[in-house]
This record gives structure tokens, C-alpha cells and sequence, in this order.
């Protein structure tokens, strides 16, 4: 057993059960031990405390994948792994970190002769059933040694995993992955709000979702997502109108300031997520005020 994973969450728990699942053991590890124990017992895997059994546990040469949260929480492992680590081991991160932090990691780890590697992982809760997409960067080397795992947890072993480049360019590629889901999912959601509120026509939105789900050119995962809850749901009326944003739209958006290349429905997207976490209101008052000012504009309290 060479492998290891730490960090139990939606998705690191769900890509060790994949691993069970295509009968590959593996060590792992979370911050919370009594995860860990209830993961090895529906796995098979062996469940490790700390730091120091993940590394006792597994043989040389070892690989050691990071599901963490990016910045800090993923620099204290780092910190705490490379002093237990020997020449020759790899280290993975394979969460949403930003690709610039990733040569300076890679050189912290080549200081002691181990390797790393950058993973993008896109599947969601699905990901388990369906397979991840994974996309990665590093050495050739590593790119031989992750094989067998790319292969276990793709779609299938020829599709759905790709060695991008060097080290950074997988998070890179996921990193523009998820600009493009921020800006698909936005068109989406605008599209029905439109049919939602077209007064005269009493459109049934699932029955058009599930009408644009065959043949039609917008025919998407999103979308059958979008189908499987409007069958239950089209109101929507229980849904808060606050959407988070995981830190990659931004970073999408700020690479394309740096290599001027515009990506305004990215960028968007990306704003109109601000604006429902309210970060609009106060530049909406100060809008409703001005109205008022120059016109007389009856203006709406609270």
C-alpha cells in the first residue's frame, strides 16, 4: 500500500469509497478520527490518527494526496508532512488551491527531494457513482505513478483524466473549468427566470428542461440537474437568493487582468454571485436615492 488521502469531506471521502470500489487500499486521515474510523469501516481502508501513522503506513516510494481547503489549513500539512516524508515520496494537492501557489510548494517539497503534484477534481457529490474528471499537473514521473489511481477514479481508465503540463497547470485548467461553470450556470438560470415571469403563456419550466435535455444544443449536466429539481420544485419559493462563490470564479477572473484577455460573461457571473450575497444593496440605495433626488422618485422603505 502506497497511497494515502487526507481530508474526509464530501470530496475526499467520496474518492476513497470510488478507490474501495475498484479495490485499491489505501491509508487515510481526517482532522476528526471518528470520520475516519467510520470511512475504513465501509471501505477496508486503513484508518490513521496522524500524520506520522499515514506516513509509517504506507511503503516507499509513498503518495500522499491533500484534500484540503486551500491557504493555510493546506500549508500546516505541508508543514507538518515533509519532515515524515522521504526522497522520492509525492505529494498531491488535489483541492481548489491557486495554481501560482503551486511552484512555490513544489519547490519547498523538492528541497528534500519529493515530488509534487497539482490535481483539479470536478464531479461533485456525483463523483462517486459517475467518476471524477481529474485534471493534473506535474512531472512525467509522477504522471506514471498517478496512473492507476487517475485510471480508478475517472469515468473510465481512458477517459475523463488528463496530465496537462507541469506542476500548476491542472489547477489552472480547473481553475478556468469553474469560470466557465460560473457563466453556464448563470445563463441558465437567467433563461428560466425570464419563462418563469413571461405573463400570458403559463410555461411549465420542467417540462421544457426536460424538452431542451434531448437534441437540443444546450443540452448540458446543468441542465439535468436544473430538469430533476424543477419536476419537484419550479417556484423555488423555500431558496434563498444568496449564492456562494468558491474562490476559483474570482481567480478566473483576475487571470484574465493579467493576460488581457477578456472574459466578460465569466466576469458577470461572477459579479451577479456578489450582488446575491447583498454586496449590491447599498449601491442599490444609493441608486434608489439619486432617482429620488433628480426626478422625485418615490423611493421604497424597508
Amino acid at each position: 500500500m502506497e497511497f494515502g488521502i487526507v481530508g474526509l469531506g464530501r470530496m475526499g471521502g467520496n474518492m476513497a469509497r470510488r478507490l474501495a470500489q475498484k479495490n485499491k487500499k489505501i491509508a487515510i486521515m481526517n482532522r476528526s478520527f471518528n470520520v475516519t474510523e467510520a470511512l475504513a469501516r465501509d471501505t477496508g481502508h486503513m484508518a490513521c490518527k496522524s500524520y506520522a501513522d499515514l506516513v509509517a503506513s504506507l511503503e516507499k516510494p509513498r503518495i500522499i494526496w491533500l484534500m484540503l481547503p486551500a491557504g493555510e489549513v493546506t500549508e500546516t500539512a505541508l508543514s507538518t508532512l515533509l519532515p515524515l516524508l522521504s526522497p522520492g515520496d509525492l505529494i498531491v494537492d488535489g483541492a481548489n488551491a491557486h495554481y501560482q501557489d503551486d511552484a512555490l510548494r513544489a519547490a519547498r517539497c523538492a528541497e528534500q527531494s519529493v515530488e509534487f503534484a497539482d490535481a483539479g477534481v470536478s464531479g461533485g457529490v456525483w463523483g462517486l457513482e459517475n467518476g471524477y474528471c481529474i485534471m493534473f499537473g506535474g512531472s512525467n514521473a509522477a504522471a506514471a505513478r498517478l496512473k492507476p489511481y487517475m485510471e480508478a477514479l475517472a469515468p473510465t481508465p481512458m477517459t475523463g483524466w488528463l496530465h496537462t503540463g507541469p506542476v500548476g497547470s491542472g489547477h489552472y485548467v480547473k481553475m478556468v473549468h469553474n469560470g466557465i461553470e460560473y457563466g453556464m450556470m448563470q445563463s441558465l438560470a437567467e433563461g428560466f427566470a425570464l419563462m418563469k415571469d413571461k405573463p400570458g403563456f403559463d410555461l411549465d419550466l420542467a417540462a421544457i428542461a426536460e424538452l431542451w435535455r434531448h437534441g437540443s444544443v444546450v443540452r448540458s449536466w446543468l441542465l439535468d440537474l436544473s430538469a430533476d429539481f424543477l419536476v419537484e420544485d419550479q417556484a423555488l419559493d423555500d431558496i434563498a437568493p444568496f449564492v456562494a462563490d468558491s474562490g476559483e470564479g474570482r481567480w478566473t477572473a483576475l487571470a484574465s487582468l493579467e493576460q488581457g484577455i477578456p472574459v466578460p460573461v465569466i466576469t458577470l457571473a461572477l459579479m451577479m454571485r456578489f450582488a446575491s450575497q447583498g454586496k449590491n444593496d447599498y449601491a442599490a440605495k444609493m441608486l434608489a436615492k439619486m432617482r429620488h433626488g433628480f426626478g422625485g422618485h418615490a423611493v421604497k422603505k424597508d
